[in-house]
């Protein structure tokens, strides 16, 4: 397949691209600055806030689109941005694959929730339902409408779990946000990567599914191995809520406080998806950076 892909060069979009590649795809990149691409690769050149610059992207000979782009916190300009990326699929069947992510649920309970849980965004992704909502609805035109929502992401250093060891080192301890039982619902970016290939080649129209290997890590665990990757001792400390937005801004902050327990089974039962890379308390603790 011929894929145009948004946000090509980011810590998830170059993991997707050499996915795809992996797997005799051909990649059509989508940036803002074609200088930072090899030389060789196909691309165009535009912007989020530019749909002129997106719909001439989508070329006749473009099988699926994915939107692996950082949103620009202007809901009225993402809408336009999907419906300038969706245009020239409607009546076509080709795929279109946009990327939320886990925290449009809100915070989740004890118990796991699937797709089909409602959404309770919390603020750093306030309008993202809606947006999740308008690329389902161009299923109505037959375009192969899919949302994938990761979970936290880590792998090659990278990541929130690379943010984590970077404070660990800052400060001389692991830290997290939150209370001691806080939980995230994580994937290894090469098991997301593998994901998007199966949601663009194999997913229904109208499919919302989760990137998710692992439901519930405890943070606290998390940072005590992101101490030890960043040369500690394995030590972690809570980070108060207050100090925490004063650093990184409360919205970032709520967020890294956010208690979630997330399945990631349908993507398992309706795809075939294996995720198979390690967990991310042995690839931190171990500084594997692989």
């Amino acid at each position: 397949m011929k894929t145009l892909v948004l946000g090509s060069t980011g810590y998830i979009g170059s993991a997707v691209v050499r996915r795809f590649e992996a797997e005799g795809h051909q990649v059509v990149h989508l940036v803002k600055d074609a200088s930072r691409l090899p030389a060789g690769v196909t691309a165009f050149t535009g912007d989020l806030a530019d749909p002129a610059s997106l719909r001439a992207a989508v070329t006749d000979d473009i099988d699926a689109v994915v939107n692996l782009a950082t949103p620009t916190g202007d809901e009225a300009v993402d809408a336009a941005a999907v419906d300038a990326l969706t245009e020239r699929l409607r009546g076509t069947g080709r795929a279109f694959v946009y990327t939320s992510g886990v925290w449009v649920l809100g915070a989740t309970g004890d118990a796991a929730v699937d797709e089909d849980a409602p959404t309770d965004a919390i603020a750093i992704v306030g309008y993202r339902p809606r947006i999740e909502q308008r690329v389902l609805a161009a299923g109505r035109d037959d375009v192969r409408a899919v949302v994938v929502r990761p979970g936290i992401v880590y792998g090659h250093g990278g990541g929130i779990p690379g943010l984590m060891t970077d404070w660990a080192r800052e400060h001389g301890t692991g830290r997290y946000v939150g209370p001691v039982a806080t939980r995230w619902p994580m994937v290894h970016v090469d098991d997301l990567a593998e994901l998007f290939v199966l949601a663009v080649t194999k997913a229904d129209e109208g499919s919302v599914l989760h990137g998710v290997a692992h439901e519930a890590v405890p943070v606290a665990a998390l940072a005590a191995a992101a101490d030890l990757a960043a040369g500690g001792t394995g030590r972690a400390e809570p980070w108060p809520l207050e100090q925490a937005a004063e650093a990184l801004g409360g919205p970032f902050a709520e967020a890294l406080a956010l208690n979630q327990v997330v399945s990631g089974q349908r993507a398992l039962a309706e795809l075939g998806w294996r995720p198979s890379r390690p967990y991310v308390l042995t690839e931190l603790a171990g500084g594997d950076r692989g």
